[in-house]
């Protein structure tokens, strides 16, 4: 056999092995979760509970979704995503299906639902309004009904607790950050970034509600979101005030905006150690 090929066959085997070597490497395996009930008024919603390998007490997180529609609904990896996560890192994570969403479907309207018919009757205004009164009132209801319920779980501090938000949920959790002044910390998402631009009733609110936060804060966007103005301009706000925070903006993720804005999910190892820096420094001994 000629040496050019010879050269060719090794190099070819080489990359094969080395591709082997990459692609072969076992994640670590799923941590299945508990489902537990949350009432919140008239409603029974269902969530999904992980823990972590060991006794405890450890930290818990009450995570806090986006906004989703019956065309558009949770992706059914997206929890065990986060949840997986959470636990290997030793910590009790709740991802609250709220009403109308991923496996509270059935029970209720969902808010992505509601605020697409809000608009098709009365445009932006309608929709603006709506939000603000979810936000406020029934998903504000369901998220603090659910963190009541973790904090009465075996094995959780109560006295370490933290919040984790998407999109319409980073908003809700900044929200109750400004009401239970004994959370440990809080993750922000993306928070109203697809409504930063068209809502002056969320921008005000929100920017009002960072006033009274005490919580330390950690904005967190890819380059390409809908809007990263949420992180900087909440951010700003903070350090003027002197409240503790962190800013970080990662690389843009996926080709669009709509990628860039879930990265949460398609890009946990970008954003990992950051996180967990940033809730460990707040949620440990």
């Amino acid at each position: 056999m000629r040496p050019a090929i010879v050269s060719c066959l090794v190099a070819l085997i080489a990359g094969i092995v080395s591709l082997t070597a990459v692609t072969s490497v076992p994640d670590q395996p799923a941590i299945s979760p508990q489902l537990v009930d949350v009432t919140s008024g008239t409603l029974t919603l269902r969530a999904q509970l992980w823990r972590p390998s060991g006794k405890g007490p450890f930290p818990a997180v009450l995570f806090n979704h986006g906004s989703y529609t019956t065309g558009d609904p949770v992706p059914p990896a997206d929890p065990q995503t986060l949840g997986s996560v959470f636990a290997r890192h030793g910590y009790v994570f709740l991802w609250l299906h709220r009403e109308g969403t991923g496996l509270s479907k059935d029970r209720g309207k969902s808010e992505g639902d509601q605020m697409m018919r809000a608009f098709g009757t009365g445009g932006d205004a309608a929709r603006n309004r709506l939000q603000m009164e979810l936000l406020e009132h029934e998903a504000m209801n369901e998220a603090t009904a659910a963190l009541a319920l973790l904090r009465t779980q075996p094995g959780v501090a109560a006295a370490r607790m933290a919040l984790v938000g998407h999109s319409f949920g980073g908003s809700l959790s900044i929200l109750m950050a400004q009401r239970d002044h004994d959370l440990r910390a809080a993750v922000i998402f993306g928070g109203g970034a697809g409504s930063w631009t068209r809502s002056s009733l969320l921008r005000d609110r929100l920017r009002a509600a960072v006033v009274n936060v005490t919580t330390p804060v950690m904005f967190v966007h890819a380059e390409n979101d809908y809007s990263t103005a949420p992180g900087r301009v909440l951010s700003a706000d903070m350090q003027r005030l002197g409240k503790p925070h962190v800013l970080k903006m990662y690389p843009p993720f996926g080709p669009d905006t709509r990628a860039g804005h879930n990265f949460l999910f398609g890009s946990v190892r970008s954003w990992e150690a950051d996180v967990f820096a940033f809730l460990d420094a707040n949620t440990r001994p």
